[in-house]
């Protein structure tokens, strides 16, 4: 432990530390950050900005406009129509020398503007993110801007709060945290103070450390920042995007085409002056001659025609609420073979709805919904996101029922329940996780029987949880029992031989649009792959709900065991990931590169493809977006 309390300077952490910072009592935290829960004090935090820099992600070097506008002139097709100006106006031909460079630099003013538009689009979009937060300093509580808070700094968070660093929860109520855009986990995680020790050095399995970039859905906490900047998960993630430059395959097709262009004006050059002189003997008017044929034979149009077509799709994108930062991505996108995507917001709708209510063997059960809206409706405590899923999800009128007592939830029971006056009795109804439930059930109703729980009929009674869970829901129980005589108080120990009623389950369904969109991209012999940071089960669910065949699927503890070669050969027969990182995720993508084709069948695919794309209702008109353009 000393080693840890001395560690210096903070770099990207390993999930091994991280689980460090878990397993370890707050004191503990606060002798290594030199804290308190009063905060740092404001000279303290000067000192600390200083030494770990400000809490910001790395981006790439913004440039002055006049640069970004130069710089599109190191277009080779620009370069090459630089050069043909150059010697038409060497050649005497001064007309041709204006219209070419005038259309070089009328390309350039095409696809300058269209990203400097799209860019400023962007920009707007990040101002309207919140940039401050809550902080203790000098023991008071203050708003200070995000790129300000520094590792030791005790936070306050509260719903719709983004997390602003990576923190050690120290103490929280009904804290529900959304951190999707680490872990693709559809559903918000309850996070928890308590010291965590984990096996799987999971960061998906860290209940008391919030990541940043994740926001908080429900309840209200405080957490001491353990890692800042560049130095948090998600800051290795954007500092790896900033250095990445990815030439696209049109960069690359273009540089071919301006090196053709350019060894055949060459050789024609060579050839052509080479005839002149043996024929005529004269070198000057040869050489002259031989250069008004190459510039003849150049396609002066051509980068003026790319940058309206790639105009055109960014356009066509716009409509489509998408905004297109690099035109040279236009192509690429029209070009993929293999789409790889997000399960969480992407295939799915990114909202938890209530999906089933039934009995205890699988039937629909109108009873169990209506136990579970009176709960949740008579509650006084801090509505959670199910909570309010069951009361959205159908309008109960509740005239004859009236609200007697509750014994509110607690992470021990994990369950919570209200009593109310139903038909002149006083009736308990609990809700809550199904293990805890199933502890303090004595009897089961089937059919409007109510039925004594034996060890023989246990198994039975939680076979429909176990399916329910195995395709991927949420699942929550519901049971009941009726007080033997009128009291005004009720407790924990009120809490025993309830009947158990039956379950709700809730799913983050798949968009409407989903099954339609793969099934278009399979036509144009699109495959597609789903990485997502989820369970399997629900990720193999949401998978058949929107027509994907899950051919095989790997888990983000079996690639991080993988070689480089190993992930090449896997990814190839593999089209879905589960429990994956971000950096696994980018490890994938780097594999499927590094494959160039990954389908020894991608030509036939292709054919087939195209016959489709003939054959097909859903046949595109040359001006339409992709079929695949995001919603």
């Amino acid at each position: 432990m000393r080693s840890f309390l001395k560690s210096g300077r903070h770099v990207p952490g390993t999930c091994v530390e991280y689980a460090q910072f878990a397993g370890v009592e707050s004191a503990i935290l606060f002798e290594k950050f030199g804290t308190s829960l009063k905060g740092l004090s404001s000279e303290r935090a000067e000192e600390l900005l200083e030494q770990h820099g400000p809490n910001e992600l790395a981006c790439r070097k913004k440039h002055s406009v006049i640069f970004q506008f130069l710089l599109k002139f190191g277009n080779p097709l620009v370069v090459v129509l630089l050069i043909i100006a150059a010697f038409s106006f060497f050649l005497g031909d001064h007309i041709s020398g204006v219209l070419v460079s005038s259309m070089a630099v009328v390309s350039v003013l095409l696809s300058f503007f269209q990203e400097f538009r799209a860019g400023k689009e962007a920009e707007k979009l990040s101002e309207m993110v919140r940039s401050t937060s809550t902080v203790y300093r000098d023991g008071k509580s203050r708003e200070v801007m995000m790129s300000r808070i520094v590792p030791g700094d005790i936070v306050d968070l509260f719903a719709g709060d983004m997390i602003p660093a990576d923190l050690r929860i120290l103490s929280s109520k009904d804290l529900f945290i959304n951190q999707a855009s680490l872990t693709g986990e559809s559903l918000p995680v309850e996070k928890f103070p308590a010291p965590v020790t984990t096996k799987d050095c999971s960061i998906a399995d860290l209940a008391n450390i919030a990541f940043m970039g994740s926001s908080v859905v429900s309840g209200t906490a405080l957490g001491v920042v353990i890692k800042t900047g560049l130095s948090t998960q998600f800051g290795e993630i954007s500092r790896r995007l900033a250095a990445m430059h990815v030439e696209t395959s049109f960069d690359r097709g273009i540089k071919k085409l301006t090196w053709f262009m350019i060894r055949t004006m060459l050789i024609l050059i060579v050839v052509i002056f080479a005839i002149n002189v043996l024929s005529k003997g004269d070198r000057i008017e040869a050489l002259l001659f031989s250069l008004a044929v190459a510039v003849g034979l150049t396609p002066e149009m051509l980068p003026m025609v790319v940058a309206m077509n790639l105009s055109k799709g960014a356009i066509a994108m716009s409509k489509k609420k998408v905004i297109v930062k690099r035109l040279s991505s236009m192509q690429n996108f029209g070009a993929m073979d293999v789409l790889c995507t997000d399960k969480t917001g992407t295939l799915t709708l990114d909202k938890i709805v209530l999906e089933r209510f039934c009995d205890v063997v699988g039937n629909q059960d109108e009873t169990v919904l209506r136990y579970a809206y009176i709960n949740s409706f008579f509650q006084t405590g801090l509505k959670g996101l199910l909570d309010r899923t069951i009361l959205s999800h159908q309008k109960i009128v509740l005239e004859e029922i009236a609200k007697v007592d509750e014994i509110p939830f607690d992470f021990a029971r994990k369950f919570m329940s209200v009593v109310v006056l139903m038909n002149d009795k006083h009736r308990l109804i609990a809700k809550g996780a199904p293990e805890e439930i199933f502890k303090r059930c004595s009897h089961y109703k089937l059919d409007e029987e109510v039925h004594p729980i034996e060890k023989e009929n246990l198994s039975f009674l939680k076979a429909e949880y176990d399916k329910l869970s195995s395709e991927g829901f949420r699942v929550i129980a519901v049971a009941y029992k009726d007080a033997e005589t009128r009291q005004r108080s009720f407790s924990r120990d009120d809490e025993r031989d309830l009947i158990l009623r039956g379950y709700i389950a809730f799913l983050d369904p798949p968009k409407p649009t989903a099954k339609e969109t793969i099934d278009a991209l399979h036509k144009l012999g699109i495959e597609v792959k789903v990485l997502t940071g989820d369970n399997p089960l629900v990720t193999r669910k949401i998978c058949s709900e929107v027509g994907l065949d899950v051919k095989k699927m790997i888990e983000g503890d079996e690639i991080e065991a993988m070689e480089d070669e190993e992930l090449r050969t896997a990814v190839r027969s593999t089209n879905v990931f589960a429990r994956l990182t971000p950096l696994q995720k980018e490890r994938i993508i780097h594999a499927l590169h590094a494959n160039q084709h990954p389908h020894g069948h991608e030509q036939q695919l292709r054919q087939h493809a195209e016959h489709d794309r003939r054959e097909s209702p859903l046949a595109l008109h040359p001006d339409a977006p992709h079929p695949g353009a995001p919603e």
